[in-house]
């Protein structure tokens, strides 16, 4: 019998006073030789982040990670964080800040349990095994701790799993609902093979963009591992910059991050590039799961028709029926995808405030929010593109 009152919570600041055998250990993410699960919530990932500056100090993200201990045992780790801002969460909970502050409450800083930029389903609660329910429990805790002895208005577990979603029900913690676009495997052989369960103008309208794409005057290529060279991160790096000034202002990760990532995260990357004329001029960066190929990041230089739903897309299907991975998650939002074979996917949230009042009025209106959610998901799901039964 495990005595609760035995467990002890810290909090610490930097992953590397964890280390990275307890840390990986926790989380689950991988068994000896084999792919991780979730390549971001792995010790190195993080480590990354917080080495390449793209965390910590001035970012508005700054580590705050919960460890459980029982007997002097790692049993439990939370990737947490002191969150400034409400950028690069991409569940938003901007009206929920300004109804806060307008109530003369000081919604910022809060705790913010995910992964930095990040919009990818995974465990939040990173427990061993065989302690889970106890160290589960004693993560809650130490987040509530935390919240309330530095007078922080909230703490937010975002793109969590259903299961964690679902336990939050009963531990007290507000659920939230919202949608991304997945593609399914359906054991297909190959492209042409997914392309037969589409509606007919779905699929010609596919054929259609990998025609023009192609045609845009010079070539795709696939690198991962030891393929990927300075050159690529390089030439990355401009697609990435290009991209973040048009959409975020500043982008969230640094140069040395791709620095870090050629050295330590290769095996779990793969990137789709487009090259004209001897220059590369747009790609993709995708993560390689165990089942599951995470998109994150595309930019180009030169824009030409469709070469984005190839590259993002298309290119990342082939991929994954190539590696018999089971789905590829495309990042947050997109309605576009649908017409691509991306169909909608619920994501989860939990929340809890100190501010009970605040706490009531956000739950009233995350019941109506959730309603509203399922019932778009099923919309956009008979409108998909896929075959009907009845379809001649």
């Amino acid at each position: 019998m495990i005595d609760e009152d035995r467990v002890e919570l810290t909090v610490v600041g930097k992953i590397s006073d964890i280390g990275e055998f307890d840390w990986d250990a926790c989380a689950s993410s991988s068994d000896a030789g084999s792919r991780p699960v979730d390549p971001f919530v792995t010790y190195r990932f993080l480590k990354g982040l917080e080495d390449s500056k793209s965390i910590g100090a001035g970012t508005g993200w700054v580590p705050q990670y919960i460890v459980a201990k029982y007997n002097k045992k790692i049993i439990g780790v939370m990737p947490s964080f002191a969150k400034g801002h409400s950028q690069g969460e991409y569940i938003f909970d901007h009206n929920w800040a300004h109804a806060y502050e307008n109530s003369g409450g000081k919604y910022y800083p809060k705790l913010q349990v995910s992964i930095p930029f990040t919009p990818v389903t995974g465990r939040r609660f990173l427990t061993l095994i065989e302690f889970h329910d106890i160290a589960q429990s004693a993560l809650l805790e130490g987040l509530k701790i935390i919240v309330s002895q530095q007078k922080w208005s909230s703490a937010h577990i975002t793109f969590c799993s259903a299961e964690e979603f679902k336990a939050g029900e009963e531990l007290g913690l507000l659920q939230r609902i919202g949608q991304q676009f997945h593609w399914e495997n359906q054991s297909y052989k190959n492209f042409d093979e997914f392309l037969m369960n589409l509606s007919s103008r779905k699929r010609k309208n596919i054929k259609k963009e990998r025609r023009v794409a192609a045609n845009f005057g010079g070539t795709f290529h696939q690198f991962t591992g030891e393929e990927i060279k300075h050159e690529h991160w390089e030439a990355f790096w401009n697609f990435y910059i290009d991209t973040g000034n048009r959409k975020w202002g500043t982008p969230y990760l640094t140069r040395e991050f791709f620095d870090y990532a050629h050295k330590n995260l290769r095996d779990d990357i793969v990137l789709f590039l487009c090259q004209k004329d001897g220059q590369w001029i747009a790609g993709a960066l995708n993560f390689i799961g165990r089942d599951t190929l995470f998109g994150r990041y595309w930019g180009c230089i030169e824009s030409y028709p469709c070469l984005h739903f190839e590259v993002c897309y298309y290119l990342a299907i082939d991929f994954a029926i190539e590696n018999n991975l089971s789905r590829v998650e495309a990042g947050a939002q997109g309605e576009h995808k649908l017409a691509r074979g991306y169909l909608p996917t619920p994501t989860y949230s939990l929340h809890w405030f100190e501010n009970k009042s605040f706490e009531n009025a956000v739950a009233e209106y995350l019941i109506a929010e959730r309603k509203a959610v399922g019932e778009d998901i099923e919309i956009l799901t008979d409108y998909g593109p896929f075959r009907k039964i009845l379809e001649d």
